[in-house]
């Protein structure tokens, strides 16, 4: 059975994803969508926590060349303005609307799971390849 290379493993888990957080925002009236329960900011938080740590597992084995760096400010970018997109795509589902603060609590989500990828590479082994 033929091994999937690295690259094409993180793209599609991203994809994945990303395909994931499209579905779910796709649902006309979800249960607290109004955003005033603690879970619903949980869930931001989450969803893109998960999108950020694969961002930058994409993103360190398409360009292993980068210094970390950039590797963690294109990570947090792409999640950032997945996170607008995904507003916008809202803005068009009945019952849902577009809202800042979600874009906020995404990028909330995004910075802790890249410091988690990044705090967990360092502590099991220093090499910046294991990101």
């Amino acid at each position: 059975m033929p091994t999937l290379h690295p690259v094409r493993f993180y793209l599609a888990a991203l994809i994945l994803w990303a395909a994931v957080i499209f579905i779910f925002s796709s649902i006309p009236n979800p249960p607290d969508a109004g955003g005033g329960d603690w879970r619903y900011k949980l869930a931001h938080v989450f969803e893109y926590a998960v999108f950020g740590a694969l961002a930058l597992f994409t993103l360190n084995r398409w360009l292993p060349t980068r210094a970390p760096a950039v590797l963690v400010i294109a990570a947090w970018s792409v999640s950032v303005l997945y996170g607008m997109s995904d507003e916008l795509h809202q803005s068009f589902v009945p019952n849902r609307d577009a809202s800042w603060l979600d874009v906020g609590y995404d990028a909330i989500g995004a910075a802790l799971g890249i410091a988690g990828v990044l705090t967990l590479s360092r502590l099991r082994l220093p090499s910046r390849s294991e990101i």
